[in-house]
């Protein structure tokens, strides 16, 4: 299993679990979070925690992992898969709260920066490396990076591609709380306890509320980061054989 559930009273705790490539993202991965997800959802859970088994809460795209040539086609559903996890997220009618440690990296920092809250360990690494492997980013970051940081801090971050740790993080408003090396799910954890105790609906509907005005936007920019993506993996143009 690439992805771990566990409910703990009204509590739901989902775990990427490919810790031998620091849960790297690969079909299965987006797959098991999106129905791990929609589960807890059908189990009632009130609030989900995010988080990674082993070393990092995931490294981002697989680029060790094999894959055939893709069409086109190929690209563009493999694109929506992976923005379907956002899309999860956001329709789960509670918080999902993303505990973070490790390294948070391209897809990565985007299935963390779509959730609600997000808890980091102070040695946690966050990064959009996508531009310098020659990828397009996704997860719906083209919008939501600009809605937390502002467009032009969010173009240093994209373009660039640089690394930062928990506490720039929380400088820039990516994080809500920066807790010590090991202690990020419990930091998690115990903020969850808390909005447990919220009145549920009340809890849903300001979810919603602050969600809505993004959210049509957001669909339009998932759409064209989807018509990006398709444009890197497709075949360079002949040269002129004058």
């Amino acid at each position: 299993m690439v992805v771990d559930y566990e409910l703990r009273d009204s509590l739901a705790h989902i775990y990427l679990n490919r810790p031998h490539r620091l849960n790297a993202v690969v079909p299965e991965l987006t797959a098991g979070l999106v129905a791990a997800l929609v589960r807890a959802g059908e189990d009632g859970a009130r609030v989900v925690v995010l988080a990674g088994r082993g070393r990092a809460f995931c490294s981002g795209h697989d680029l060790k992992e094999q894959l055939p040539p893709e069409t086109l086609l190929a690209t563009r559903l493999r694109v929506e898969q992976i923005q379907d996890v956002t899309r999860a997220i956001r329709r789960f009618p509670g918080p999902v709260i993303a505990a973070v440690h490790g390294y948070a990296l391209g897809a990565g920092c985007e299935f963390a920066l779509g959730c609600d809250l997000v808890v980091a360990a102070e040695d946690a690494q966050f990064g959009f490396p996508e531009v310098s492997v020659g990828l397009s980013v996704t997860g719906g970051i083209s919008r939501l990076l600009p809605l937390l940081v502002g467009p032009v801090r969010a173009k240093e971050l994209l373009l660039l591609g640089e690394r930062f740790r928990a506490a720039r993080a929380l400088e820039l408003g990516l994080v809500n709380q920066v807790a010590p090396a090991g202690e990020h799910e419990r930091a998690a954890a115990e903020i969850a306890a808390r909005l447990c105790r919220q009145p549920e609906l009340a809890l849903a509907l300001a979810k919603q509320a602050l969600d809505r005005g993004a959210d049509c936007v957001l669909e339009e920019a998932m759409a064209a980061e989807v018509d990006f993506a398709a444009l890197t993996v497709a075949p360079e143009p002949a040269g002129d054989a004058g």
